[in-house]
């Protein structure tokens, strides 16, 4: 059965798996992780690029407006003793290009960095993973709570229909002196109360609609058709094999997440030890170097004075005053903690599992339970309503059965999409997507 919202030119249709496939790539959740990921795979080459040669260059240029006087003994230049000279030094113009190539030789920090940048990167894909799992189930419940505000519409249309049709044989009756006119008001109340709540699933379809276009990436006032339909989607939903399934956490991404966290701990131990070790650099720089009276840079016969020098740059801690002791016993404590909550995740995950395998096998066993209570009260109020028009029974009886009914229509509906969402939330937490 195919179900449609309202009239557009050329909607979109969508099956479950065909929305699963259309939000993973469109919803913007899932964009944004993806450029995380992307900005990670930069950092990593930013944080590698800073081992690497670094070539600067620089020119400059120098008018001295007034060139700076000294004053010198004025025997030194032939003068009487005890005098002194005013010389201005230097040439009025000079231009200085220089070329600097550095290289980092030995850092203890650069090293932990390097390991560092694999375990962030891992850390933006895991939290991509999350962010899938987590949209994914966000589509498969509201691809399914679309689904039941349309079979709850239908349904309550067709109850309102009944309703409708009984009430008017029943006021026929009553007109003709042959029934009380409490029996007009009984069915005049269930109808009453039938039409409210048609009026508000067909409000509540409205956002069920725009959630899912929210889910998959879509704008939020999108006119789409749903291809599946609740029961044939429950039927397929039901796979007994994922009760059977093995109960380990190493799949999981949580579990993931939370050994990314004390590697990551394990690392910062690792840069606060390094900050104890000396550094070492190299630097080889050459250049050129000109003077003049007048702007002749680029004269041909202007001469340039060549220089070049070769450095090497050791830079050793001694003593910080506790400091760097104090930082690394941090890192240790924190690394503990994390060692503890990988740990209390792994205890969780397996709760959580076991947990959703319970729940997942209730949802199953409440679908059939209420399939047979469903058919038990469409011939329970069948009976009464015969009984009702051959005078038999009351209104009561029959409203008591009316009101039966209509609860176990909404509480199968209700079953089905639960075991359509139990199903979405194994698989979540057991990364088991495929099934």
């Amino acid at each position: 059965m195919s179900t449609v919202i309202m009239a557009q030119e050329n909607p979109q249709s969508f099956s479950l798996e065909e929305a699963i496939n259309y939000g993973l790539e469109h919803n913007r959740t899932i964009k944004n992780a993806a450029l995380d990921i992307q900005a990670a795979e930069k950092q990593k080459w930013e944080t590698i690029a800073t081992g690497l040669p670094q070539i600067s260059g620089n020119a400059s240029y120098q008018d001295f407006l007034k060139l700076q006087t000294q004053v010198v003994p004025a025997e030194a230049f032939g003068g009487p003793a005890g005098e002194y000279a005013a010389i201005n030094f230097g040439i009025k113009q000079n231009f200085n290009a220089t070329a600097t190539l550095d290289q980092l030789l030995f850092d203890g920090s650069y090293l932990v960095g390097l390991q560092s940048t694999k375990v962030f990167l891992e850390i933006s894909k895991n939290a991509k993973e999350k962010t899938d799992l987590e949209v994914r189930k966000s589509i498969i419940n509201a691809y399914g709570n679309v689904l039941l505000t349309i079979e709850s519409e239908n349904i309550l249309q067709r109850n309102v229909e009944v309703l409708k049709n009984n009430l008017k044989e029943i006021t026929a009756i009553f007109e003709n002196g042959l029934e009380e006119e409490e029996s007009v008001e009984q069915l005049q109340i269930t109808l009453s109360g039938v039409e409210s709540n048609l009026n508000n699933i067909k409000r509540l379809k409205r956002i069920a609609y725009q959630m899912l276009n929210i889910a998959l990436g879509l704008d939020i006032n999108s006119q789409i058709n749903l291809t599946d339909n609740l029961e044939s989607l429950t039927l397929k939903h039901m796979n007994l094999d994922l009760l059977n399934a093995e109960e380990s956490v190493d799949n999981n991404v949580d579990y993931k997440i939370a050994l990314n966290d004390k590697t990551s701990k394990e690392l910062l131990v690792k840069l606060e030890k390094s900050k104890a070790l000396p550094t070492l650099s190299a630097s080889l720089s050459g250049g050129y170097l000109s003077y003049s009276d007048t702007f002749s840079f680029f004269d041909s016969d202007q001469p340039y004075y060549g220089f070049g020098v070769f450095g090497l740059n050791m830079s050793i801690p001694i003593f910080s005053s506790g400091l760097r002791s104090a930082s690394t016993q941090r890192a240790k404590i924190n690394l503990e903690k994390s060692k503890e909550n990988l740990t209390q995740t792994e205890q969780n995950l397996k709760l959580e599992i076991a947990a959703s395998k319970s729940d997942y096998q209730l949802s199953i066993e409440e679908y059939e339970n209420k399939k047979e209570n469903l058919q038990l009260a469409e011939r329970i109020e069948s009976k009464n309503q015969t009984k009702f028009f051959e005078g038999v029974t009351s209104s009561f009886d029959l409203r008591q059965a009316q009101i039966q009914l209509y609860s176990s229509q909404q509480e199968y509906l209700q079953a089905m999409l639960d075991v359509i969402n139990k199903k979405a939330e194994l698989e979540t937490v057991l990364n088991a997507t495929n099934n």
